[in-house]
């Protein structure tokens, strides 16, 4: 399926989905082998090194975690180069009072929420996207 640029297809299209795994942000020793806590994403900052990984593969290597989280999956086939969506995403959470931190992989984009926020969180997606639909 070919990539959407179109930023009102994409809200139209969003398909939130509440990934039921528990994660979270942490910054690890360069020395950490990475196999071991399964991050789903690594940027290497000059700070040092920052993961976002499954809070029980933190845990059990020991690893503290900075900001515990869930992700919302947004299952639209976005374009890299779609202009607008990570923002029309972001101001609909802000309005509601929720922090967001969205990394664009390939194929859809992900939204990191507050562990207590998520459920909120899904549903402003949800009525962002219907709202567009309609």
């Amino acid at each position: 399926m070919q990539p959407i640029t179109d930023l009102d297809v994409l809200v139209r299209q969003l398909s939130p989905r509440l990934d039921p795994e528990r994660y979270a942000y942490a910054a690890p020793p360069r020395s950490q082998m990475l196999d071991a806590l399964s991050p789903i994403a690594v940027f290497e900052e000059a700070e040092g090194r920052s993961v976002i990984a499954p809070l029980k593969r933190l845990n059990d290597q020991g690893i503290e975690p900075v900001f515990i989280c869930r992700r919302i999956i947004l299952e639209v086939n976005s374009a890299l180069e779609a202009v607008g969506l990570t923002a029309a995403v972001s101001q609909a959470l802000a309005e509601a009072g929720v922090s967001a931190n969205v990394v664009a992989a390939l194929h859809h984009d992900h939204v990191f929420v507050p562990e207590d926020r998520a459920g909120e969180a899904l549903s402003v997606l949800k009525r962002l996207s219907d709202r567009k639909s309609a």
